[in-house]
């Protein structure tokens, strides 16, 4: 069963073409990662699943809706939630303030009830407390909780933003680069984080990567794209034979 399925994805910025009809599914409890060299759309497509740029042409569904047209601020209340290549976060916050800012979305509480604090409202921060310290615990945070951001290491740091987007319980997580700027020990610790992440809680994954060693070991299916265009969809080894990805990677 497909969570998500994109048909015919174009998106123009004058007259650059950025995406060409590029069509894929991702079904649901999959890791999908999409590769391509630098300018080959991998970063517009998240930012087109995510609603940041309007398609062109073509079609978003996830979970049976069509979110082509759907507003930005919606999508993470679908249960869509992504990273970015450069970390986005309250710099001055505690790792813990950060990840409490995730569970936002989930708020039911009136602001009446808030500026009372009453017995609801202590219910349901205990209730994102919890769902806070489970991410906590997965992903290795505990010795960091109550630290600032900006004090943090870079790899670290990736792995908050991580965390701050599973603290809003998504069905569909993208992530951007999550590799990117980490050592090669991270880099290990990430890819079983990842098979945590999508086997234990059941969260499908969609990640641009460039270390095709990440791709191989945490994917389950590839997509390479070039020059906006879709070359190829299959296994990681599949596409890391394909004669185009070759070509497009490195050259006639």
């Amino acid at each position: 069963m497909s969570l998500l399925a994109a048909s015919k994805l174009s998106v123009h910025f004058g007259g650059v073409k950025a995406v060409q009809e590029v069509s894929f599914t991702v079904r649901e409890g999959e890791v999908f990662s999409i590769v391509g060299p630098n300018g080959a759309g991998k970063t517009t497509i998240f930012n087109l699943v995510s609603r940041i740029y309007d398609t062109t042409h073509g079609s978003i569904v996830f979970a049976g809706q069509d979110i082509t047209q759907i507003a930005t601020h919606k999508v993470a209340e679908l249960g869509i939630a992504r990273t970015f290549q450069n970390t986005e976060l309250f710099e001055r916050e505690t790792v813990l303030n950060n990840l409490l800012i995730g569970c936002h979305i989930h708020r039911k509480t009136s602001l009446l009830e808030e500026l009372f604090f009453l017995p609801s409202v202590k219910r349901q921060e205990l209730k994102f407390r919890e769902a806070v310290e489970d991410v906590i615990d997965l992903l290795d945070l505990q010795s960091y909780r109550d630290k600032i951001i900006g004090s943090l290491p870079y790899g670290v740091r990736k792995m908050v933003e991580i965390a701050r987007a599973l603290c809003t319980r998504p069905k569909l997580l993208l992530l951007d680069e999550p590799s990117s700027g980490l050592n090669p020990e991270e880099t290990e610790d990430l890819s079983f984080w990842l098979e945590d992440i999508n086997q234990d809680l059941g969260i499908t994954i969609i990640m641009v990567e460039h270390d095709m060693n990440l791709v191989s070991q945490a994917s389950h299916r590839v997509m390479a794209l070039a020059d906006g265009q879709l070359i190829t969809i299959g296994s990681p080894q599949e596409v890391q034979s394909h004669p185009q990805v070759l070509r497009a990677y490195l050259g006639d």
